[in-house]
């Protein structure tokens, strides 16, 4: 196994960084449904300015056959080599609160030494909080709140704002790795899976990085701006409605999702949006259609994006 030192090189121009802040994890991976977690990467780098801190090592975590770097060619010679990156790094909110941001590439080998790095630099920094997001297809309405299943060991989070709660057995991704290790070593650690219109899912939603930003927000307090997906959502809602009172073979399958959704709303209790749909199935259904959807996908149909 390689060693924490192989994994990473701390940067030599980090900051100094606060003892005692929350830890925001945002790991690109095969299940990331509306581009949720690669958008909310491009957010936290392009909008929130990160100073690195740990930039850890390609050459040990990533297949680069599978996630090809990017290198720019000009007419007859080439001009610019764009390597993936998995940093963690120091990053400040909309009104200046600092957190720790662990942002990149889901990792293709050492898993086990890859988290047990993670928890290392996270018990030297002290964080107080872990949050990680991703996002997987479900058969929602667009035109209703995108919901989320919550984990972790925060309880508050989850009675507050889980709305489907399964039993069920699925791929893992790193990042329920991390959650299961925080968990284990008595960390206050929260997941937040994202719950995507099945029929958005391979595209790129910005709704879906904006359930990620609140998400972010009730887990942590900090607060995200995220005008330019707001304004971008308006553009790209508009075009799913051009597109559905064009079908009247889409305009009945929404009309379906909303009929039974606000059936099931209409009975429920919760504070927060109930994302099932169909004749009301129960939780072990929803798993093995997930499960259906996890099965059928070809191995290594990851998101290429880092």
């Amino acid at each position: 196994m390689p060693s924490s030192a192989a994994l990473y090189e701390t940067v030599a121009t980090a900051p100094s960084v606060p003892r005692g802040l929350p830890l925001v994890i945002t790991l690109t991976g095969f299940t990331d449904a509306g581009g949720a977690v690669a958008r909310l990467v491009d957010y936290l780098r392009d909008d929130l300015d990160l100073a690195p801190i740990a930039s850890f090592s390609n050459d040990v975590l990533l297949d680069y056959r599978a996630r090809r770097p990017l290198i720019s060619f000009d007419q007859d010679h080439l001009t610019g080599y764009r390597p993936a990156r998995l940093e963690l790094a120091l990053a400040h909110d909309a009104f200046g609160q600092p957190f720790l941001s662990l942002a990149g590439y889901e990792p293709d080998f050492a898993w086990d030494a890859f988290t047990q790095a993670v928890l290392a630099l996270a018990e030297a920094y002290e964080v107080s909080t872990v949050t990680w997001v991703h996002a997987i297809p479900m058969p929602v309405p667009h035109t209703r709140p995108i919901g989320a299943t919550v984990s972790g060991t925060r309880a508050e989070l989850t009675e507050a704002h889980s709305v489907w709660k399964p039993h069920t057995q699925v791929p893992a991704s790193i990042g329920h790795l991390l959650e299961y290790r925080f968990a284990e070593a008595g960390a206050v650690v929260a997941g937040f899976a994202l719950l995507v219109p099945h029929y958005l899912a391979d595209t790129d939603y910005p709704a879906a990085a904006l359930a990620g930003l609140d998400s972010l927000t009730a887990a942590t307090g900090l607060v995200f701006s995220g005008d330019s997906l707001r304004d971008e959502n308006r553009e790209y809602l508009a075009k799913v409605d051009d597109q559905v009172s064009g079908s009247d073979e889409l305009a009945r399958m929404l009309q379906g999702l909303e009929e039974r959704y606000d059936a099931y709303m209409a009975g429920s209790t919760l504070a927060t949006p109930m994302i099932h749909t169909g004749d009301l199935p129960s939780a072990d259904e929803l798993a093995a259609e997930l499960e259906r959807f996890l099965a059928t996908r070809p191995h290594g149909d990851d998101d290429r994006r880092s």
